[in-house]
């Protein structure tokens, strides 16, 4: 087994992206933490998006083999939850206030010999690749649906003219402010946020390894941009064929050029001139 990770900052103050990597138990995942919209400034000046990502990060990394053998990953993600809501309670974070809470996206795998455990939350996704070029998504981008609705205005006011990032974030931001009340709800999306109604929103399961050539886990920094916008489904099966043909570090530096020349975020709408990148890469051989 081949393992490539990559794990980069982007134009933001902290890289609130994390790996997991526990290879005592075979256990890999990707996190995006978000930044509160309520700001938290931790000890080092930290923000709560970091904060969440590490809290969760360390908790995978220090489990051990008898903390795994009767759970499966549904219940590890809950348990990284409450841990989450008990750092965010010793914090002082009001914890009614959804737009206080530290949060992040998570993709999370654990391999064994003949298949392959996985647990999503958020937008980080899931990707496999097989013997025949196939390539299947197993993960759903469950944000997706709520960005839709922002990026909307951001393109309507590049129509209408407006020129500067920093304008077309002041007019999305009241939407981004609206749907952080739709976390771990049936309207909105799944999140790690402390909250206990996150239970009833994990996806997981298990994919056997028949004919598996490759895994792949990006947060959402990586995915590829489009000047039409892409389907979630045939965003992944690009990025994934551009992976397999290459390297994930060599994908990161492209996507970053293709950023930065586009600092305004007008023929790639976003809300971030380059956000956090982090992947992990798994091939068998």
């Amino acid at each position: 087994m081949k393992l490539e990770t990559l794990s980069l900052q982007g134009t933001t103050e902290w890289n609130e992206d994390a790996l997991i990597i526990n290879e005592h138990l075979q256990l890999f995942g990707v996190l995006d933490g978000a930044t509160s919209l309520h700001p938290y400034r931790g000890p080092n000046n930290e923000t709560g998006g970091y904060l969440a990502s590490q809290i969760i990060k360390q908790y995978f990394e220090s489990l051990a083999e008898e903390d795994v053998r009767d759970t499966n990953l549904k219940q590890l993600v809950i348990q990284a939850n409450i841990r989450l809501r008990d750092k965010m309670v010793e914090a002082g974070i009001q914890l009614s206030d959804k737009a206080a809470l530290w949060t992040s996206a998570l993709a999370l795998i654990r391999i064994t010999d003949h298949y392959v455990d996985y647990a999503q939350v958020g937008d980080c996704m899931i990707a496999a690749a097989y013997k025949d070029d196939r390539i299947r998504t197993v993960s759903r981008d469950q944000v997706a649906h709520i960005d839709q609705q922002s990026k909307l205005i951001w393109t309507e006011a590049i129509g209408r003219g407006v020129s500067k990032r920093e304008e077309l974030w002041e007019l999305v931001k009241p939407v981004i402010l609206q749907n952080k009340s739709k976390m771990n709800t049936m309207e909105g999306y799944s999140i790690l946020s402390g909250e206990p109604e996150l239970a009833d929103f994990i996806e997981y399961g298990r994919i056997n390894r028949i004919q598996l050539k490759s895994l792949l886990l990006v947060t959402d920094g990586l995915f590829p941009h489009s000047e039409s916008g892409i389907e979630p489904e045939d965003m992944i099966q690009q990025l994934t064929t551009r992976i397999e043909s290459d390297t994930l570090a060599a994908y990161a530096e492209w996507l970053f050029n293709l950023e930065f020349e586009d600092k305004d975020c007008q023929r790639y709408p976003r809300f971030k001139i380059s956000d956090d990148k982090t992947g992990i890469s798994i091939r068998f051989e």
